[in-house]
């Protein structure tokens, strides 16, 4: 993997306020990022710095290996972003729009304009006024300036504010494809959890300016489970279904909820292998199986809540 991003000990101060705590962060090619973090906890302000919007005043970020201050025009020709809102003309055509954006740029091709209309789902509204575009079709075509010039780091701040489900689905579509087929780093910060952990391959939580911890959704997830899993049965016969799973493993924690209900606490290292063998010993001992669920299944959210409970909402 290569890195795309590095901020390497950065702090920054509004006044005599200090927004970023001494924030060390690094994010690769081909993986989406997520950037998490309460309202207030320095998300855009890190965004800001990276795209120069805001002055290093210390620490350092570089860009594929080019410092942001000794090598401004080499990092930032890598970056392509959107922060907050996309800004395009209303009373031009979303290709006028994109081939304005072009002639700002070296050696971007109508072929290339083409192939990321294409990408963004565009193609057959793309030569419509932008004043007629939903905020949906808008953010997409904010995402296809973004790429025109084949930027190698794609930032978004909020990319789904107000973004209706569909129209969230297929931006996060459109960003995962450019991530992990055209080995693009795309880094996104958002409060929207549950979107996150459909989106991200990697997440990285901040609160109080300060990072807190780097993880895969997965790994987060599984740092707040306990050490037991906890899944609950429905059957015509609970006291024959207990004296079953007793037999076979007098260590599972079983505890009768109704006449037809039960509960089954496992270890959470168990494969599903282990709960096909409960449920197979079951059906082997002539007992009718009606349902069988996981409950208390964490989130990113759970992760997420856990992570930030003392912080955040302190800073802008």
């Amino acid at each position: 993997m290569t890195t795309a991003i590095k901020i390497e000990h950065l702090n920054k101060y509004f006044g005599k306020r200090k927004v970023l705590d001494d924030l060390c962060l690094e994010t690769f090619t081909g993986e989406v990022f997520g950037f998490l973090g309460p309202n207030g906890a320095g998300k855009t302000t890190t965004i800001k710095l990276i795209v120069g919007l805001l002055a290093i005043e210390e620490g350092s970020i570089s860009i594929y290996g080019n410092d942001i201050e000794s090598d401004f025009e080499k990092a930032l020709a890598n970056i392509g972003g959107i922060v907050e809102n996309p800004e395009m003309y209303k009373f031009m055509t979303g290709m006028q729009n994109l081939k304005h954006y072009a002639n700002m740029r070296k050696d971007i091709t109508t072929e290339r304009i083409e192939e990321v209309v294409e990408l963004v789902g565009l193609s057959n509204r793309i030569h419509e006024k932008v004043s007629k575009y939903s905020l949906g079709m808008r953010q997409r075509l904010g995402v296809a300036q973004a790429l025109l010039h084949s930027p190698k780091v794609l930032i978004l701040d909020e990319p789904t504010n107000g973004l209706d489900p569909t129209g969230i689905k297929q931006l996060r579509d459109i960003l995962k494809n450019v991530a992990h087929n055209d080995d693009v780093c795309v880094f996104v910060s958002s409060h929207l959890m549950s979107e996150m952990e459909l989106m991200c391959d990697r997440v990285g939580i901040v609160t109080n300016g300060a990072l807190i911890d780097v993880k895969t959704v997965e790994d987060l997830i599984k740092n707040i489970e306990g050490k037991t899993m906890l899944y609950q049965y429905s059957v015509n016969d609970v006291v024959l279904a207990v004296n079953v799973i007793s037999e076979l493993n007098p260590d599972y924690i079983v505890s009768l909820i109704d006449e037809k209900h039960f509960s089954l606490e496992i270890p959470s290292d168990s494969d599903d292998e282990t709960i096909a063998s409960i449920n197979r010993a079951l059906i082997n001992n002539n007992l009718q199986l009606y349902s069988v669920f996981r409950k208390e299944s964490h989130n990113l959210e759970d992760a997420f809540i856990e992570l930030t409970k003392d912080g955040g909402n302190q800073i802008a």
